[in-house]
């Protein structure tokens, strides 16, 4: 909604001042069919458009100021109250199926995934995002009253972001992390899986009142469950997930073997 209010009031203030899309475009060094994309909220107005336009326009910084609406979103929007749980949150149960969870990330396992995102996202998305997820991972060893639990299905381990040298660099990144005193992972192998870890991800959050909110992601959709029958079952469902993975100990010997392998 942003761009295609600030691509309107780009299209606006050009005709206007009576300046043709193609003299815009060529002052600004863009083509003419990218900055009507941009008019068309297609695109984002990049800052170069904008300041070219205000002084063309003459308008006096109020095209430029746009900018200000136009940054990158740290995430998802459908995301964002999911992110302000967890942001608060005293503890964390993670369940997931067939990527490493976003708080065990690399940076440049994370900038991996985020760079071949669907639908695609431009390079100062992709920065602004990573940027985000790796001052979210800080919360691990800056808060260590803060219990975090990991389940992680085998799928993950073996999906090969990156290639095998960047997915072993990962694994070790689960070592390190596992020896974080109030941080555990455990690894679901997949001839030890119930049928129902197989359906998706899921996490738990408590927050500081002691609520308990259950979150789950898939493609283009995400939900955040509060209802206490709703959350209790998910809770059930990620005990029965955890009994069957491997404890703490099995886990790390578990990684190394699957990294040995890469």
């Amino acid at each position: 909604m942003a761009w295609r209010y600030c691509g309107n009031q780009l299209k606006l203030w050009r005709t206007y001042a009576g300046i043709s899309r193609e003299a815009l475009a060529e002052e600004a060094n863009y083509d003419a069919e990218y900055v009507k994309s941009m008019e068309q909220g297609r695109r984002r107005p990049t800052l170069r458009v904008l300041q070219v336009a205000d002084q063309m326009c003459g308008a006096h910084g109020m095209l430029e100021a746009a900018q200000d609406y136009l940054r990158p979103e740290k995430y998802p929007e459908r995301s964002s109250e999911y992110m302000a749980l967890e942001r608060d949150a005293i503890a964390l149960n993670w369940y997931e199926t067939l990527y490493i969870p976003g708080l065990l990330q690399t940076e440049e396992h994370a900038r991996e995934l985020m760079s071949h995102a669907f639908p695609p996202v431009d390079d100062e998305v992709v920065e602004t995002r990573l940027s985000f997820r790796l001052q979210r991972q800080q919360r691990l060893e800056a808060e260590s009253t803060v219990l975090f639990s990991f389940v992680i299905y085998e799928a993950a381990l073996r999906t090969m972001v990156g290639g095998a040298e960047m997915m072993k660099r990962q694994l070790d990144r689960l070592l390190e992390c596992q020896r974080l005193r109030n941080v555990s992972i455990q690894i679901l192998p997949a001839d030890r899986a119930p049928y129902q870890a197989l359906d998706g991800p899921v996490v738990l959050l408590e927050t500081a009142a002691h609520e308990t909110y259950a979150y789950s992601a898939g493609q283009g959709v995400s939900t955040l469950q509060s209802e206490a029958s709703n959350v209790s079952e998910l809770a059930h469902l990620y005990g029965m997930i955890r009994m069957q993975a491997l404890d703490v100990e099995d886990s790390d010997a578990y990684i190394r073997k699957v990294a040995k392998d890469l």
